[in-house]
């Protein structure tokens, strides 16, 4: 499993969103992406993470961010922790995990001390011109969104 490094072009996709329309990369052509791949919906720190995000969405977006999660979740569950939560950005499903292997946010993880395939939580961050400027993996739900938007710059209020 490869992961990526800022500076390399980000691998091109198009997936299926909440609602059952397809979303591309390439959608977001000069503006600034932040893509944060999730376990799966509904579940504690999924939840926490999304709903970071959710309250800082503005913030990011004040600030030339768009915001998108990705999990191998089925549109259909999506659209339901979308509307759970109030989630104000797209949710994209990876069923096959495809874009999720080629971003190396999915492969070997240790769960419980315990080697086990799954999704790795993971945060890109992709310039206007489809070029990672950030790739962090194995994230923590909890306090994420705030490490970030330090990184990024990005003040968050208190």
């Amino acid at each position: 499993m490869s992961r990526l490094e800022p500076g390399q072009t980000a691998p091109a996709w198009t997936l299926t969103d909440a609602e059952g329309h397809e979303v591309s990369l390439s959608d977001f052509a000069g503006r600034t992406l932040v893509l944060y791949v999730y376990p799966a919906a509904m579940t504690p720190g999924c939840t926490t993470q999304a709903c970071d995000f959710r309250d800082n969405e503005a913030v990011f977006a004040r600030e030339g961010y768009a915001v998108v999660g990705v999990s191998p979740d089925a549109p259909a569950k999506l659209a339901r922790f979308a509307e759970k939560e109030s989630l104000p950005f797209p949710l994209l499903s990876d069923e096959s995990k495809e874009m999720l292997t080629a971003y190396g946010a999915y492969g070997e993880k240790m769960n419980y001390g315990k080697k086990v395939m799954g999704v790795i939580r993971s945060t890109f961050v992709i310039d206007e011109q489809g070029v990672v400027e950030v790739a962090k993996y194995n994230v923590r739900a909890k306090g994420h969104v705030a490490s970030l938007a330090k990184q990024l710059g990005i003040d968050l209020p208190a």
